[in-house]
Parts: C-alpha cells; structure tokens; sequence
C-alpha cells in the first residue's frame, strides 16, 4: 500500500477516528466556521469521502465572535458504542469553555442536540471500559479522567489528573484506550507548532499510576527536516485486519522560515508494537509517501444506512456539480483534495461549502439559477456573519475561477471572490461601483494595512473572475467570454500565513458580497495544478 500526506489535505486539523466493521469516519476542528465538524468516510483510509457536518443547526452550537480562528469549536473525538456514534468537542466561548457530546445512528446525521458536560478545558475523549464504565478525558490545567453518565453528562465521582506528559508545554489533546490488558494514554505535548509532538503512558488500571513510553516522543518530525512539519494531536485506532494506525495532524510549510497557509491537515501513519508500546510512523516520524507491507481490504460495497454514499471516481468527482437529485436537491458527494465544478443550480449547497459563524437572515439564498448573495450592512474585513461562502484551499498550486453578476450596488457594495485567512488578513478581486461606474478592483489587507491597489473600469455587470495559487503569490484576473483572462493583479502568497497573521486555521476562498451589494453566482471551479 502506498500512499500520500496528508490524506485530508487543506484546514483539517485535530483528527479523530472511529472504525465500525470496514466503515472508517473522521472528523476534524472547525473554529468560527459553520456547518461544523465535517465527517469523512473511507473503506481504504486513502480516500476519503465527506458525507457532511455533525453541527448544522443553531440548536447544537453559538460561535462566539471576537477573536477569529482562536474560538469556537476545538479538538472533536469520534468514537462508536453499541449502534450510536459520539462525538465529543469544545466549544471555546468565553468566560468559559462549554464541552458537550452530540449523537447520532447515522454518522451522516443528523446528529443530536448538546448533552452538556460538567468539565472546563479543551480537547474532551470518551473512552467505552468493557466494564460498561465510560470515561471523560479532559485538559485544563492539566491532563485528567472522570466516569461520567454518557447518558445524561453528569459526572460520576471526582475527575483524577492522571499524566502530563513528559514536560513540555501544552499537555493537552488526551485519548483513552485498553490494549492487552493496559490502560494507554496518548497525549499531544509541545503546543500547534514545529515543538508538537505526540507522547503516550499506561497503566494498570485506569486512574493510574501512568508510567511514560521510554522512547517518548512516539510521534513528532521536530529538529527533522522533513517537509511536514509540527506533527502531534494523534488518535490510534485498527483496520479490518488488525493492522495499527494512526492519524494526526501537521503543517506543509510554504518554504524556509517555515510559514504555512493551508492551517494544519490530516496525516496518516502505520504503527508497529514493540516490547508494549507503539512505534508510529518510520522511527516516530510522518512522511510525506509512505508505503507499507499492508492493504487495507475493502470486502463489499459500502452502502451507509441505507443511502448510496460509495466513493466515485476521480472524473465523477470533478463533476459533482452538475449531479442533481430529487426535487432540485442534490445528493452530493465530495471526495477530499478532489476538483470540482459547482453549477449553483439546486437549493442547497455542496457540503465543501461554510459559513463564518451563523448564516443570518436570508444573506446567502441558494436558488436552481444560482446562489443569491444578499450583502448586509458589513464590509469583508469585519468581524461579522457575512453573505459569504468559502472553501478549502487544499493544495499549493490551483486555480479557482466565479462568474458572478453584480445585480444592486451602491459605491460602497462589491462582489468578488478572496483568499481569506481572517477579517485583517485576505486579497480580493471584486466587482463594483467606483464614481457611479461600474469597476473590477483589487484590494489587499494585511493587518491594520490596507489598500485599493488597482481599479479597472469595466462596462457590464457579469464578469468571470479567477484566482491561482502557488508557493509564491495569490494571482487574480479576470474575463469577459469566461475562456481568456486578462490579469488584475497578486500579492504574496507569505503574508496569508498562520505565522504572519493566523491562529488556528487556514486559507479558505471566499465568495462574498459585502456592504449592501446584491448578487448571482452563477457557477464555480476549483482545479488543482498537478
């Protein structure tokens, strides 16, 4: 079997896991956006099918605002017990942090509402005992279990803080396991960045005491060079054939001083037992291809509670877009790190697609001729719920391209498509009204610098705009027959970096409307540049 890093490529951090027969779901953070939590499917842990979000209703989740890309949701865990699938996560609001479990039969969905849990801190995991007990693993001050009623979330005795790590900073990110007869710890130490690393202790029972792996760290690529860098916030699990695994997240920096822009995303490593512990990766270290002396079998055709949900081809995955179901409703299917087409032609939106916070009102109206794009009162550098829509950038070099039409506009409102880190980092080409006259601009914003960099009258309302990426430079141009582009303008590539001016995720591309505009997109595409 062989392979590639990551497996989830684009803003997937935090991974977690769960395996049910030959079925693998996944799940992933998601911070300030909405829907949240997507689910991924594999039968070959390659490839990897998004089937849709655990939080899609106001009634699960409030993302506080004030801060983007350091609230909001953190570090779900996936785990799966006798017919109901859990997910447990953090919900970063403050004054205080709110960790809730939601349910479901379906890991499609929908999912339940919160069972909220007694317990501060981040990164909550469920671990099942063969018992019957369930415990809570938690961060706060540090690493701690408690039984809790997974029923009802109350806490069953008092939580025990049971290991921190090997004492690096940050211990955090905790799952729970029993293997041959101990209790395994696993932890994430070292903090998000090049330091992380993923260290594990066990014990006999499981309060403790928890004895530390000899060769901790197990898995981390620090002080390598490596091309993944800051490995850490691991979750074991097997395949169908008893073959051990992990996945884990990291970082592809843009180049030397190490800055990244597409956040942290989803690696995967084999793992071998020796002498009672894991050894992860080649010698605790990811690589960017693998290839290993084990193949993940695939004995029957999925079909997932009932609906066809099996992974198609790459040319059907370019072309979801056109795809429609029953009354105008498309029965999506997304492949992760796939191309796409989108049409815009049916009354929901392919599940690639979030909102930042909410979606409010009727601010973005998806319609059989196109999505309706109803700007409010908020420019696109405000920390707001806005009419906008973005997804993924999941690969250095690509090329997204938005026709869009500018239906209302005052000299304020515009329509455009951006690369989007957070409301005081983005570049954007849009169309809008300069002087009364219809324009296409270029802004960029970087911080608290800001500016208008080129306007280019333009004589009608519909325009095809594009953008291409690389290592080096966001290019944007545009065209008036949708076939050739006639250029607008770029901006660095390593100012829209977590390094520079990010927390917690990575670049999306927006497609937005702001400050009253009103406006039609009509179609888009997302091709990577192999």
């Amino acid at each position: 079997m062989q392979y590639t890093n990551p497996i989830l490529p684009g803003f997937h951090p935090d991974p977690s896991i769960c395996r049910v027969g030959e079925d693998f779901y996944l799940v992933t953070s998601t911070f300030e956006y909405f829907p949240g939590l997507p689910i991924y499917h594999s039968r070959d842990l390659v490839t990897w099918e998004q089937i849709g979000h655990v939080l899609t209703r106001d009634s699960q989740v409030k993302l506080p605002k004030g801060a983007p890309n350091c609230l909001g949701i953190y570090a779900p865990t996936i785990r799966y017990h006798e017919g109901v699938y859990y997910c447990i996560v953090t919900n970063v609001a403050p004054p205080e942090n709110i960790n809730f479990i939601v349910t479901a039969t379906d890991p499609a969905g929908e999912w339940s509402d919160p069972i909220r849990l007694p317990f501060g801190g981040i990164d909550p995991s469920l671990f099942f005992d063969d018992d019957g007990r369930v415990y809570y693993t938690g961060t706060d001050s540090g690493v701690f279990i408690c039984e809790i009623n997974v029923e009802t979330g109350e806490a069953i005795g008092e939580k025990q803080y049971a290991w921190n790590g090997t004492g690096a900073n940050n211990p955090e990110g905790p799952h729970l396991y029993k293997i041959n007869g101990y209790y395994y710890l696993m932890i994430a130490e070292g903090g998000t960045e090049l330091g992380h690393m993923t260290t594990i202790a066990r014990a006999k029972v499981v309060l403790g005491p928890y004895e530390s792996c000899p060769h901790n760290p197990i898995l981390t690529n620090r002080g390598t060079e490596l091309p993944i860098k800051a490995i850490g916030h691991a979750d074991l699990f097997t395949d169908v054939n008893g073959n051990w695994w992990a996945v884990c997240l990291g970082n592809r920096p843009l180049s030397y001083p190490f800055r990244h822009n597409m956040g942290r995303e989803t690696m995967l490593v084999p793992v071998e037992w020796k002498n009672g512990w894991p050894v992860c990766g080649n010698n605790g270290h990811v690589e960017e291809s693998i290839s290993v002396d084990r193949v993940v079998e695939k004995k029957t055709q999925h079909m997932l509670m009932g609906n066809e949900a099996g992974c198609m081809s790459d040319e059907t995955a370019k072309n979801i877009g056109a795809n429609e179901g029953v009354n105008g409703v498309r029965d999506w299917h997304y492949i992760a790190g796939s191309d796409v087409t989108d049409k815009f032609n049916t009354t929901d939106l392919h599940p690639s697609w979030n909102y930042i916070y909410h979606p409010t009102g009727n601010l973005v109206e998806p319609t059989k001729d196109g999505v309706l794009l109803h700007g409010n009162q908020y420019a696109l550098n405000e920390d707001e719920s806005k009419a906008l829509i973005c997804r993924r950038q999941e690969h250095f070099d690509f090329a997204a391209t938005v026709k869009l039409s500018l239906l209302n506009s005052t000299d304020e409102g515009e329509v455009g498509i951006s690369v989007y880190m957070n409301p005081r980092h983005h570049y954007e080409a849009a169309l809008t009204v300069v002087n009364g006259m219809c324009s296409i601009v270029l802004k960029r914003q970087i911080g608290s610098l800001k500016a208008t960099e080129v306007v280019i009258p333009y004589t009608d309302n519909t325009v095809t705009l594009r953008l291409e990426g690389s290592k080096e430079v966001y290019r944007f141009s545009y065209s008036v027959d949708g076939e050739s582009y006639l250029p607008i303008g770029e901006g660095e590539a390593q100012y829209l970096t977590t390094e520079v001016g990010g927390c917690f995720t990575g670049n999306y591309i927006a497609l937005y409307a702001a400050k009253h505009a009103e406006a039609r997109l009509e179609s888009f595409t997302y091709k990577a540049c192999r």
